[in-house]
């Protein structure tokens, strides 16, 4: 490429938008006023004076009286978000979905049954299974609903309930027959009466695999299997300020890598996707499949992570914990990788130069991974794998600290704080564990780069209400986790953008306004720098910049 070929002083088709205040998350240049775009990247950042050079056109006022701030990069999510909504939602908070409409949070078990009875009976004359997600029985005092219950719902009808953490679900008892779960299943998992017959309970994948295979697509991680969830989740993530997301566990199926093509490859599709592949669920072809998919990168589509899950969920009782365990008394949770195998299973991925996504809510989780890291860079040295931990929520600062002699990161789940925090002080941790939880500010302190993340569609996908509960740390009930450890917004904003670019191996193209980077912006009606911290929580989002190209959010 001549030099010629590699200048845009020349160009005709230079933008320059006009704001009024740009946030960069560039320490160099903190704010501006003017950003120059050509091709879609970022050509020039200051003002009207720095712009003169690049073009004499006149400026772009569209966004004239608005803040800018980097494009929203939410670094743990699924697509699957955009494919629950054809289920119906039973979850505990109110939750609005990608057409806008706002669905009221259930407060008892009495008020799920009663919206799955009003689901079934229209349903009348439809041949197929009631599928629910968003239930969590931590909420609820007593016993969780059995299929006993969801048989009053239908007795004929397969009924199956995701809850929210999507490590269980509760099935009637005509889905444990169509799904084959009887008295001699042998699975981990499949939870069992006195009596010696399944509850209707499923703990994790290979216990709710069976119900899976029969009802398709429906409430399946698989989402890009499905045009129209692909829709769905640009709609959500645009409609937040995310310019860049992921859908942390993808099969990398032929079909679903044709549906992300196309649907990113529509000049109106409004984000970048970032799949990563989960062995887990789909082992073959290893290292080689991401590979493969790499080659078909393209700018609104970037394959290479990989993404494991070695334990459960802290509320599902599914994580696994260090002594003294849970606090309730509760029996420790399940491997979902046998710590003895971890090294084994990563190695080919770590080998052949691909970045770990590692899933691990329970401290003991987190500690049998940092030993296969330590071991698998002793055996195979790597220079900046950024190896994330994701969730991390129970991690101690000296393991925060190990995390970070070893060159990883950390996506802590700052939601969890806000939704699950209040059970996790009287049931699962106890106060004193419950305090220290997603402890983003002892990582900020050490220099452990992290980010943040709302594992939508377990909560809702909006960094900038994830950076409140990092900045806050306040439950639903206004409860304070550890006020010592609330993180100041330069630093929770930091995270939601160029931390978590980084952690995604992005920050080269993504996570901050600066000259070479992607035109992506989130733009804001206030200054989330200049408001109340409480403000952050519901600020409005007037839209997004992709390459250059203004997405208007509905009014």
């Amino acid at each position: 490429m001549t030099d010629t070929d590699n200048t845009a002083a020349s160009r005709d088709d230079i933008r320059v938008y006009v704001a009024r205040k740009i946030l960069t998350m560039n320490p160099a240049q903190p704010v501006a006023t003017h950003v120059a775009v050509c091709d879609g990247r970022i050509l020039a950042v200051g003002d009207l004076q720095d712009m003169r050079r690049w073009t004499d056109a006149a400026p772009i006022d569209t966004l004239r009286d608005k803040v800018l701030m980097p494009g929203l990069v939410e670094g743990h999510c699924h697509l699957m978000e955009g494919a629950m909504w054809d289920a119906v939602y039973v979850g505990y908070y109110d939750r609005r979905g990608p057409d806008g409409h706002l669905w009221e949070g259930l407060k008892s078990p009495a008020a799920v049954l009663e919206r799955l009875r009003e689901a079934e009976q229209r349903m009348t004359g439809v041949p197929k299974p009631l599928l629910a997600w968003g239930y969590d029985p931590i909420f609820f005092e007593g016993a969780p609903l059995v299929a006993r219950d969801l048989d009053a719902v239908s007795a004929t009808r397969p009924i199956a309930i995701l809850h929210a953490s999507v490590h269980l679900m509760n099935v009637n008892t005509a889905m444990l027959a169509l799904a084959g779960i009887d008295g001699d299943t042998d699975v981990e998992g499949v939870v069992m009466r006195t009596d010696g017959e399944p509850t209707g309970e499923l703990q994790e994948f290979a216990a709710m695999f069976p119900v899976y295979r029969v009802i398709g697509e429906g409430l399946s991680i698989a989402a890009s299997e499905s045009v129209r969830a692909i829709w769905n989740f640009g709609r959500v993530a645009q409609l937040a300020g995310v310019t860049t997301a992921t859908d942390l566990v993808n099969d990398l199926t032929p079909s679903g890598n044709a549906n992300l093509r196309e649907a990113t490859g529509d000049p109106t599709y409004p984000i970048r996707i970032v799949p990563a592949f989960a062995p887990q669920r789909c082992p073959e072809g290893g290292p080689q499949r991401v590979l493969s998919a790499r080659e078909g990168n393209t700018d609104k589509l970037h394959y290479g992570p990989v993404k494991f899950i070695v334990d459960g969920s802290i509320q599902g009782f599914t994580a696994r914990l260090r002594w003294p365990g849970y606090h309730n008394g509760k029996p420790n949770g399940l491997w979902l990788i046998p710590p003895s195998q971890l090294v084994e299973t990563f190695m080919p991925f770590h080998a052949a130069g691909l970045q770990l996504h590692i899933h691990t809510n329970g401290d003991e989780a987190t500690d049998v991974v940092l030993d296969a890291i330590e071991a698998m860079l002793a055996l195979h040295p790597r220079v900046d794998h950024r190896h994330t931990l994701q969730h991390c929520q129970m991690a101690d600062a000296a393991q925060l600290t190990r995390a970070q002699r070893l060159g990883m990161c950390v996506n802590f789940f700052a939601n969890h704080v806000y939704y699950w925090g209040d059970a996790h002080y009287q049931q699962t941790m106890g106060p004193d564990r419950a305090n220290r939880m997603d402890a983003a500010e002892v990582a900020r302190q050490i220099g452990l780069p992290f980010a943040l993340h709302s594992d939508a569609p377990i909560t809702q996908l909006n960094p900038l209400f994830t950076a409140w509960c990092a900045a806050k740390r306040e439950t639903s009930t206004g409860r304070v986790l550890g006020e010592s450890l609330r993180l100041p917004v330069a630093d929770a904003l930091r995270a939601v953008t160029l931390g978590a670019a980084f952690s995604l191996g992005m920050d080269h193209l993504v996570g901050s306004v600066e000259v070479g980077k992607y035109a992506d912006f989130a733009v804001l009606e206030a200054d989330p720098f200049e408001v109340p911290v409480d403000d952050l929580r519901q600020m409005p989002v007037w839209g997004t910049v992709l390459g250059g190209e203004v997405f208007r959010a509905p009014a």
